[in-house]
């Protein structure tokens, strides 16, 4: 698709109150099918998120597996060099269990994996769940399990906590976040506790040379965050004992080379109340444990010690070379001072080679992160963050580790430690793996076909959805952009908000060739406990001659100068919750409403954003945990859409009633997009609980081309994706619609025999 080009636009509409063009057509003729088939796709951006796991399959050639912190789990195909996401499938309801905290497969079994599973670890947010697969994550059982899982948490960095015993495949052991270390021999159905001590469980590993015949391996290794050190167990979990000779820290990874040493990374630090990995880690080291005439010795091998001259950081990544006995590799973790490096010994630790200064990076493959390394001026070509590294099992050369913002892998490995060293080549490996956590999207109706705030990388415009942007970066790249809108009857003046800008967003003339900072504001920049406070949500009037900012849990501010100054907003809702989101009318200049959720109201405003007052009451009355969204619709003034807990609702026009959508049991999100052929007015497309056809309503993605009397279902049960943060439909393309899923980055949605 080609970049758009601005439509002109005549605005002949009437002030509100005054005389409104006619009522829109009526509905189609023949409503459609009950269900459309879709092809949905991630939309190119290009990594921008943490990669924390990754499991190699030991015995299976090139079946390898990654885990993040926010968006699933998935599965890399080594000859498309592509990842394909596994758990998409997830509704609203299992949304939490997008954050993996471990990933296991099982040795003898190529086809089997299992994930462990949850966002948080509050006693608001869904339990965690053990997903087990037979078929390496085309389809899922799941399984219960009654506890919180961290996978989002403080020390999620750490692992891997899910293993499957390499002799018997029944038998799997799962440190959990705050409640120990279980044990299934179900294969995962259920889990009981073991004798491990401590509650926050770091890592496990089970020896696979302990054990009889045929029966399950008694040695099993286990970390602690809360009492830090290495536990083991020679009775299968039993009983454990702390490690002797190990540093009282938390370990982080280990591994046991062919030769059968152990190896573990430590990192200690915290407040005592967060884990480390990431964040908080002040020290840490390397250690291995090998036998001396008969006995168990434990030997510091520690590439670089903190604090010598450097500022504090700890050791996380760490793999052995299972061809090769003695070849080993670690990673640093927020070694801030010189950047995080990887280390590779080729003879059990006693001598290191740094890589960082034998690796070149291909970043301008991926146009948004060689703007990002430029933006963060940090001497890390190697990124931060690593809280991963393996070796190919089947080839010691190649190498993948994982960074906050995405993967590297190498085929070159060996030519760091070849004479004379060689340059270790790293590819950004990211394609359709996209955890970007996009905050709010927008399909404007000329210029760019896409607009994406993103958390910690900015966002971008699409010119075209297929390709990953490059002229349309927003920069600087390393910033949380919270908010973006465009003037629908001027979609050359676009703004963006920004926790990381000095004033708190960009407003742009020209479609998004050119950003100029917002000028002073009224605005508070941190809240009461001294931290960043968020810039919040931001609307672009009709024409672009005002805007309306709302920084989260502060009064919102309008300007009538494209952003230069700003002035308080009057009548604004009192209660100040973080979902408070202006929207402009988009026929109107100078209109803007807002949902006073703690009142049950709609304010607008008919100045500007100067002054806003009531306009619609009656409506319920939610909580900041309630899904709720007010949508305006384009072409005439005050057509006002109601996304509620009890459904969808339309206020089409200042001078009538507000009209339930039958349809629709509960609406989540709604959009409005390009009307079908023939049709007179606007797709409506919901995330919502939905009637097709007269059957009981379901969960899922749902078009309505008739203003809403009808619909057919767009979704399907390998497409939910969660839970959704913005949702917008392509105003110039029919049957287009962008979903912004929580960790997924940007997904589009086309008629299949369109896409």
């Amino acid at each position: 698709m080609q970049r758009r080009r601005f439509i002109a636009h005549t605005a002949g509409l009437a002030a509100l109150g005054g005389a409104l063009p006619g009522s829109i057509a009526g509905a189609l003729a023949a409503p459609g099918p009950a269900a459309v088939p879709y092809d949905w796709r991630s939309v190119p951006f290009g990594g921008g998120g943490f990669v924390d796991g990754f499991v190699f399959h030991p015995r299976e050639a090139g079946l390898l597996y990654c885990r993040t912190d926010i968006g699933g789990a998935y599965r890399f195909d080594a000859k498309a060099r592509r990842w394909w996401p596994l758990l998409d499938h997830l509704d609203k309801a299992d949304a939490d269990l997008m954050g993996v905290l471990s990933v296991a497969v099982d040795p003898n079994d190529a086809d089997r994996v299992y994930l462990a599973c949850g966002l948080y670890l509050s006693k608001d947010v869904r339990d965690g769940a053990l997903l087990a697969s037979t078929d390496r994550g085309r389809t899922w059982t799941q399984h219960e399990l009654g506890i919180k899982i961290g996978g989002n948490s403080p020390g999620r960095g750490s692992g891997e906590r899910l293993q499957v015993d390499p002799r018997v495949g029944e038998v799997l052991y799962l440190g959990s976040s705050q409640d120990g270390l279980l044990k299934s021999t179900d294969r995962g159905r259920t889990f009981q506790r073991t004798g491990f001590p401590a509650r926050h469980v770091s890592l496990v590993l089970v020896d696979p040379a302990s054990g009889g015949p045929g029966q399950a391996a008694t040695r099993v290794y286990a970390g602690s965050h809360d009492q830090p050190g290495l536990y083991v167990s020679q009775d299968g979990g039993r009983s454990f004992q702390r490690e002797p000779g190990t540093p009282a820290m938390a370990p982080q990874r280990a591994a046991i080379g062919p030769d059968g040493v152990l190896y573990v990374s430590f990192a200690g630090g915290g407040d005592g109340v967060h884990a480390v990995n990431p964040s908080y880690a002040s020290t840490g080291g390397v250690w291995k444990r090998e036998t001396r005439d008969g006995r168990a010795a434990w030997t510091e091998i520690t590439p670089v010690q903190p604090g010598q001259g450097l500022k504090g950081f700890g050791y996380s990544g760490l793999d052995v070379d299972r061809q090769r006995p003695g070849r080993l590799i670690v990673s640093t973790i927020e070694r801030w001072g010189d950047g995080d490096d990887l280390f590779l010994s080729e003879d059990g630790g006693a001598t290191w080679t740094a890589l960082g200064a034998r690796s070149r990076h291909d970043i301008e493959s991926r146009p948004w992160l060689a703007n990002y390394k430029r933006a963060t001026r940090r001497p890390d070509p190697m990124g931060h963050w690593i809280a991963d590294v393996k070796l190919d099992p089947h080839d010691g050369g190649r190498a993948v580790y994982g960074t906050g913002y995405g993967v590297w892998m190498t085929d070159t490995l060996a030519a760091a430690t070849r004479a004379p060293a060689g340059t270790v080549q790293w590819r950004f490996e990211v394609e359709n793996l996209e955890e970007t956590a996009t905050l709010e999207i927008k399909s404007p109706s000329g210029g760019v076909t896409l607009l994406a705030a993103m958390g910690d990388v900015s966002g971008a415009a699409w010119d075209d959805v297929g390709k990953p942007p490059s002229a349309g970066l927003f920069a600087p790249s390393n910033e949380t952009n919270r908010s973006v809108d465009a003037a629908e009857l001027e979609p050359r003046v676009l703004a963006r908000t920004s926790d990381h800008a000095a004033t708190g967003g960009y407003v742009s003339v020209d479609g998004g060739g050119s950003w100029r900072a917002f000028g002073p504001s009224p605005r508070e920049a941190k809240n009461a406990q001294g931290h960043r406070a968020p810039t919040g949500l931001v609307a672009v009037s009709a024409k672009g001659g005002f805007l309306v900012w709302a920084p989260e849990r502060q009064p919102a501010m309008w300007s009538k100068d494209k952003g230069r100054s700003w002035v308080r907003c009057e009548g604004w809702p009192e209660d100040l919750g973080p979902l408070l989101a202006p929207i402009a009318d988009r026929a109107v200049e100078g209109v803007f409403y807002v949902l006073d959720r703690a009142r049950g109201r709609v304010l607008v405003s008919i100045d500007g954003g100067q002054r806003f007052q009531p306009a619609v009451e009656g409506l319920p009355v939610l909580t900041d945990q309630q899904y709720a969204q007010l949508l305006c619709a384009p072409g005439r003034a005050r057509d006002l859409w109601f996304a509620l807990p009890g459904g969808l609702f339309r206020l089409p026009a200042a001078d009538q009633p507000l009209q339930p959508l039958k349809a629709v049991a509960e609406a989540w999100m709604v959009a409005l997009g390009k009307a079908a052929a023939g049709g007179a007015y606007h797709a409506v497309y919901v995330w919502g609980r939905v009637s097709v056809g007269g059957a009981s309503p379901a969960e899922g993605l749902f078009r309505s081309d008739d203003e809403g009397r009808s619909f057919v279902r767009i979704g399907d049960e390998l497409h939910r994706y969660g839970r959704l943060l913005s949702m917008t439909a392509d105003p110039l393309e029919h049957g287009t619609v962008f979903l912004a899923p929580h960790g997924r980055g940007v997904v589009v949605g086309k008629p299949r025999a369109a896409a």
